[in-house]
């Protein structure tokens, strides 16, 4: 448990010092890294190698469509009422999904994912559509974990009990910030009875594990109204809390030019939100998980942090259930035999490319072996926070070994001993940018480290 006085003090020059663009680090290279001439044969390949292997596969299914727009929104939506278009993109992921089960054959699937946009966005008949194509597609492993995304404003509790039905176990609430200022400020309307009695509901019908997403680094966030979410929060005991950086790109997402950039809180304050939910949900018997997920200590992802058995994706921290992904849909990210594919972020181009009879990939990328060593290296570090380096390793990294003298604060290095520091928990990812050989200090892609 992280209580108060475990959290360290940080001094402004610090701050100061490393707050800049950086990385999340749910892939290495990361995705402006990736080239497009990584085309559909090339994830013929991939998905070719993949056929060979005896290991069980994850699936990630991409569901686009919203309501409305969130103004702080990072994902990939189409906001949308038009249910013609729905239809064109539940057929498109019938033919996408029968293509990939083709050329991986009978893969065992220990892992299915349901992620947006809004999936709860479909009627219930179309998640039964597509449920019911996806098991008709593919071999899923009778204790397959089954989880989704939710904005609880916007579900039917019939839909919970339909995918209650289908198997889902896990459940993922979008929150953001309970406090109705903050709410008013980025789009959001969502209140805690709402919330209550989806998770109520959704533990009634058989979801054993809930999880709330949180974001820090809102317009009009305080440390006070905070507190007063995480209190909030931890009062309806959900397995698990994300603790999300606000990641305010206007260039990438101009939506986002919509929001008060005045009131955002700053580099300072963003760390004193953190620290705050560090302390709060410490007390209130959560275990800080990574960076910034936090988990009951009895959940699997509690256990598998005991263990140094962390993994990370595109979702965020998880239990490593299966060594590749196989995304579906819209802007899907697959991981498959070294090379990461990302599918058309535009439903015209995606959907043509599957009318056509052709994988619908926009770019994508082979890992060298160097990429494949930094990957696992930096995976370690933003899961477990230390590394344990072989007498080749210490060789072959002995440049980013002498760069982290300039973090001691953050690193202590010892032989071939790398530990991150409670303070560098706070700021793993400029740790682990030490070692993306494709970074450029100089190029605004990402959102901030502070």
């Amino acid at each position: 448990m992280v209580g108060a006085s475990t959290i360290p003090e940080i001094s402004l020059d610090l701050i100061r010092r490393l707050d800049v663009p950086g990385p999340r680090y749910t892939s290495y290279p990361t995705v402006p890294m990736w080239r497009e001439d990584f085309d559909a044969d090339a994830y013929e390949r991939a998905l070719a190698l993949g056929r060979t292997k005896d290991e069980p596969l994850s699936i990630y299914v991409h569901v686009p469509f919203c309501r409305e727009m969130c103004s702080y929104c990072g994902c990939n939506v189409i906001v949308t009422r038009d249910q013609a278009r729905v239809e064109r993109y539940l057929e498109a992921l019938e033919k996408e999904a029968k293509l990939i089960a083709e050329r991986l054959g009978r893969r065992s699937i220990t892992r299915l994912h349901l992620g947006g946009g809004t999936p709860t966005f479909l009627s219930e008949s179309q998640l039964e559509r597509l449920l019911r194509t996806l098991e008709s597609i593919f071999h899923f492993d009778r204790n397959a974990e089954r989880a989704l995304e939710i904005n609880p404003a916007v579900t039917r509790t019939s839909q919970l009990s339909l995918l209650a039905q289908f198997g889902f176990n896990r459940l993922s609430m979008g929150v953001q910030d309970f406090d109705p200022n903050v709410q008013a400020a980025v789009g959001r309307k969502q209140t805690v009875d709402e919330t209550r009695e989806m998770i109520e509901f959704a533990r009634g019908v058989g979801f054993s594990s809930v999880n709330f997403d949180l974001i820090y680094g809102l317009p009009r966030q305080t440390v006070e109204s905070f507190r007063r979410t995480l209190e909030t929060a931890a009062s309806l005991r959900p397995d698990r809390i994300a603790t999300f950086a606000f990641a305010f790109v206007p260039k990438l997402k101009p939506h986002q030019r919509r929001l008060a950039v005045a009131e955002m809180p700053g580099p300072v304050e963003r760390i004193a939100l953190l620290r705050t939910a560090q302390e709060m949900l410490g007390i209130a018997g959560y275990r800080t998980i990574g960076m910034d997920h936090f988990a009951l200590p009895s959940d699997e992802l509690a256990k598998a942090a005991d263990a140094l058995e962390l993994g990370r994706d595109f979702q965020g921290y998880t239990v490593n259930r299966a060594p590749e992904t196989v995304a579906l849909g819209l802007s899907g990210i697959s991981f498959v035999s070294g090379a990461y594919a990302q599918n058309e972020k535009s439903l015209n181009r995606y959907c043509a490319s599957l009318e056509a009879g052709t994988l619908p990939v926009e770019r994508g990328i082979w890992l060298t072996d160097d990429d494949r060593r930094r990957r696992d290296l930096i995976t370690q570090l933003m899961c477990n926070f230390e590394l344990a380096l072989t007498c080749k390793e210490v060789d072959y990294f002995a440049p980013e070994i002498r760069e982290l003298g300039a973090l001691r604060d953050l690193v202590e290095v010892r032989s071939n001993h790398v530990r991150v520091t409670p303070l560098g928990r706070l700021f793993v990812r400029n740790v682990a940018m030490v070692f993306d050989r494709y970074l450029d200090p100089q190029a605004a892609l990402f959102s901030r480290t502070v």
